[in-house]
């Protein structure tokens, strides 16, 4: 079943008060559902249906009828709803009595008054319609009320011109306290009023009767001489006679009687002259009221007038009423082109443009006062955007102060996004955003920057007004809200559809317009030569940040977000979107650029501060300028709606995976600058070691040199670290913010920094070996040892002693910096060493059995020695040269081999120690 509706409420009538035949109009709820739906509307007891139209189903208009009461509710009745209920009232006023010689705004016909009590037309003369104070005396307004006295006399009036007159009343209400004495002497006023009235007549007869006897004594003179006579001789002269003396009668008369006549000519002409002047005066003072209202700015009343002048003397044959009404339109003419002036004129209010526009239409103006004002709003607001291009490229080049001197981003009522990254980025030693809150939040905005915010709020404040008139001369609304002026409204719908792709022309063009002069200010590359003459002008010193491109963009987008809520078509405000893609594009492009520069001065910012892990600030530094970074461009990298993913473009993922894998490779060309610089350029004064370091064999103290050696070890700590862990976290930043090619950018840059890694380590080893292996050779014939020509062995020799303190120096040097790199490096060492042994006794052309013996025992020593790190390559070389000396045949020498092993162990015990060391995996050359 269907939901029973609601019975009508009246919630607003306007006006709330008026006289009968008042138009009102009724506001509620479920006033019905059509015309039809409407079964009644009282108004104070009185049925108002006839006069009813139904509007909508919360809107009625109608006219007040002769009312019951005086207030009284607003019902209506529907057949959806019954009868319904009222939360206002309304006020019925009396008509006031209009008088002939009353001003009003309507005409009064003197010569057609009626007199109520005898429904005649009496033609009398307007001075004796009916006196003032028919009593004669003092009029005292008693305190009754009004309805007290209606309820009293039902159906009477205390109004002696109306048929249902009450003396009682009028004597309650006019004389209440007038003493009995001064109402007998209102009695005798009315009977002298009565008898004057009487012997006025009588007076006018009195003073002609004796001209009547006088003629009627010549007329019966003559009847009897006539009869006497009786002859046609005597008639005919009598009769002559007669004629004369009424000739002469008559010429007396009219002298007599000229002046008197003349007067009285003289007075009915003017009389007549003063009538029409008092009948037609709202003609006659027309054209003075019409100069005194424009005057005034009260063009209602004059367009009320003009329209009355028109239904009354529009068709006059009249001259005189000609001229006066050529007059009229003369002035309204000159109104028409003030109107349309003001309409014209530019900035105005949306309201402003309303209300002339429907004053040039009520005066019938030519043309179409609406499209030129969407035209000069559409012009101003062009001209608006250029001129402020112009002021700003003008003080640009001037060097005058910024509208906002300074953009002080804590005080902004706007959200920034460079506050916004402000607030949730925390800056660390080392970063290249790290700058003080007092030098970076409070600096003078770039001049582009205040005028991109310039132009977006001149676009949002006025395109709204604009498209708002549009709508307005659309849909009819300009010519009126209640559907009371149809024709205009179905004339303006008509004009706008034959000028819709007009106005979508202008739309594009300030649209067009506000993009071109963005990119001219901002992306000047992205306008062809002609159009950058037009929109650009701008002195690029040098490209804005990524922080104002962010600022710009977010700028952009909320102006975006402003003309979108005006429903203007998505196609038209496309244009916008494809700027802030290129903006978003930009952004990135340009904070990538400046983060690689930034990577390359970290070199600058390395102190050389090692912590446990063998580790510099610098790697850390280098994470935190991407991630800062990063972080930076999230609001750039996130798609707002409407907007399309910055990587759409195979271009751009192309050029962000390169400026990445450059960024990559900067930091890794600055490991190696840092690793191969000379001493002398190298700050060393604020070196140290973590205090908590557990090695074994001391740490470089403060205020020491720090050597080359050093330098590559600190990198070789770095590059591992690098390899492990901040180049893989870096990916995961990157996958995270949507970049494209990430698998690409880690792969070269993990190539890279392998490269790297395996300069510096044989550039390292090259400086540690060389000396060992070159020291084996001197000492083995230090003394002019001859293996074919030895005493029996008493104990490994010095050089090797040498050569193995020489190996422990380095250990020592590569467990300071990093533990993890000692497996790595005492390898290699031992590598070289042990090759540079097996071609040295590949070399030996013969032994003798002592010198076998020696040879065996140094060679054992040292591999035993360095058991820890012999890889395959120096356990083949160990094998390679024992297998050059001759096998030792003797149980005895085998003996003193053995003994003379333990001897040099136990004898070295303390410096071998490092040696015995547990030990993590082996690494690999």
């Amino acid at each position: 079943m269907s939901r029973a509706r609601q019975p009508p409420l009246v919630t607003g009538i306007s006006p709330n008060e008026g006289i009968s035949w008042t138009k009102v109009t009724i506001r509620g709820e479920n006033l019905g559902t059509g015309p039809t739906d409407l079964l009644g509307l009282t108004i104070c007891g009185h049925n108002c249906l006839l006069t009813a139209e139904w509007m909508s189903a919360s809107k009625i208009v109608c006219r007040v009828g002769q009312a019951k009461n005086d207030k009284g509710d607003i019902i209506v009745t529907t057949k959806s709803g019954g009868r319904g209920t009222s939360t206002v009232s309304f006020k019925l006023l009396k008509p006031e009595k209009i008088g002939i010689l009353d001003q009003s705004a309507v005409w009064v016909d003197e010569m057609n008054y009626y007199d109520m009590r005898t429904d005649r037309n009496k033609g009398i003369p307007p001075l004796s319609l009916r006196p003032a104070n028919p009593l004669g005396i003092e009029i005292d307004k008693g305190r009754f009320p009004q309805k007290d006295l209606e309820s009293l006399f039902p159906g009477m009036s205390a109004d002696f011109t109306s048929e249902n007159f009450s003396a009682a009343w009028y004597l309650i209400e006019n004389h209440s306290t007038t003493s009995f004495d001064q109402l007998k002497t209102a009695v005798a006023n009315l009977k002298k009023q009565a008898n004057k009235k009487n012997e006025g007549s009588l007076a006018y007869v009195k003073g002609g009767l004796s001209t009547f006897f006088e003629a009627q004594d010549a007329l019966s003179a003559i009847h009897q001489k006539l009869e006497a006579d009786g002859t046609e001789k005597v008639e005919g002269s009598m009769t002559q006679k007669l004629e004369n003396v009424l000739n002469r009668a008559s010429n007396t008369a009219d002298t007599l009687f000229q002046e008197v006549l003349g007067r009285k000519d003289k007075a009915d002409s003017t009389r007549n002259a003063l009538n029409v002047l008092q009948r037609f005066k709202f003609l006659f003072n027309l054209p003075l009221n019409i100069e005194r209202n424009i005057q005034k700015g009260d063009y209602d009343v004059v367009i009320n007038d003009y329209e009355k002048a028109k239904s009354l003397f529009g068709k006059t044959e009249v001259q005189v009423f000609k001229k006066y009404y050529a007059e009229v339109e003369t002035r309204i003419e000159a109104l028409r082109e003030l109107l349309l002036d003001k309409l014209l004129e530019t900035p105005s209010t949306l309201h402003d443009q309303k209300r002339y526009i429907r004053y040039l239409s009520d005066l019938h103006a030519p043309g179409d006062p609406a499209w030129q004002c969407i035209g000069a709003q559409h012009q101003w607001i062009l001209q608006l955007m250029h001129n402020c291009k112009e002021s700003y490229i003008k003080e640009q080049k001037g060097n005058a102060l910024l509208h906002s001197p300074m953009l002080d981003l804590d005080s902004d009522v706007r959200p920034s996004p460079i506050g916004h990254l402000s607030q949730t980025a925390s800056l660390k030693k080392g970063s290249s955003f790290q700058s003080g809150r007092d030098d970076a939040w409070r600096f003078k905005a770039p001049q582009q920057v205040v005028f991109v915010e310039k132009l977006t709020k001149l676009v949002v404040s006025q395109l709204p007004n604009f498209w708002k008139l549009w709508v307005s001369y659309v849909n009819g609304s300009l010519f009126s809200e209640t559907a009371e002026k149809s024709g205009q409204m179905e004339r303006s719908k008509k004009n706008a559809r034959q000028r819709q792709n007009d106005f979508k022309k202008m739309i594009q063009e300030v649209m067009h317009s506000l993009v071109k002069l963005i990119r001219g200010a901002l992306l000047p590359f992205s306008l062809r030569e002609g159009e950058l003459r037009q929109y650009g002008g701008w002195e690029m010193k040098s490209e804005l940040s990524g922080q104002w491109l962010t600022h710009v963009i977010q700028t952009v987008r909320l102006s975006s977000e402003s003309l979108t809520a005006l429903e203007i078509p998505n196609d038209m405000l496309q244009i916008i979107q494809d700027l802030i893609l290129d903006l978003r594009v930009r952004c990135i492009i340009v904070t990538l650029q400046h983060t690689a520069e930034d990577i390359k001065r970290l070199a600058e910012k390395e102190d050389w501060v090692v912590d446990n892990e063998g580790l510099t600030s610098l790697p850390s530094q280098f994470e935190q300028c991407i991630i800062h970074s990063l972080q930076s461009l999230k609001t750039v990298l996130d798609c707002k709606p409407g907007e399309a993913s910055v990587f759409q473009q195979q271009k751009t993922q192309e050029d962000v995976c390169q400026l990445s894998i450059g960024i990559m490779q900067g930091f890794i060309d600055c490991l190696e600058q840092l690793s191969t610089k000379p001493d002398g350029d190298i700050d060393t004064s604020h070196l140290s070691v973590d205090v908590s370091s557990p090695d074994l064999f001391g740490s470089i103290h403060e205020e020491s040199s720090l050597s080359s050696e050093q330098r590559l070890l600190i990198a070789l700590s770095n590059c591992r670290y690098l390899e492990r862990h901040t180049f893989l976290n870096i990916a995961e930043h990157f996958e995270k913010h949507g970049f494209q090619g990430v698998d690409k950018i880690t792969q070269v840059s993990m190539e890279s920094l392998k490269e790297l890694d395996q300069r510096l380590f044989e550039m390292y080893i090259e400086f540690k070996a060389d000396p060992i292996v070159g020291s084996l050779e001197p000492g083995i014939y230090a003394g002019y040892f001859d293996w074919k020509d030895c005493l029996i062995p008493t104990g490994v020799r010095n050089y090797l002693k040498e050569a193995l303190v020489n190996i422990i120096a380095v250990h020592a040097e590569v467990f300071t910096i990093s533990k993890d790199l000692v497996p790595r490096v005492m390898s290699r060492v031992v590598e070289a060493v042990s090759e540079e042994l097996s071609r040295l006794m590949q070399c030996v052309s013969s032994f003798s059995k002592n010198g076998a013996l020696q040879a065996k025992l140094e060679i054992c020593a040292l591999r035993d020695t360095v058991a820890i790190y012999l890889t395959p390559e120096s356990k083949s070389s160990f094998k390679q040269a024992l297998e050059a000396l001759p096998q030792l045949s003797s149980g005895t020498d085998r003996k003193l081999l053995e003994e003379l092993l333990n001897k040099f162990k136990s004898s070295m015990h303390l410096q071998l120690t490092c040696f015995q060391a547990s030990s993590s995996a082996m690494m690999k050359t």
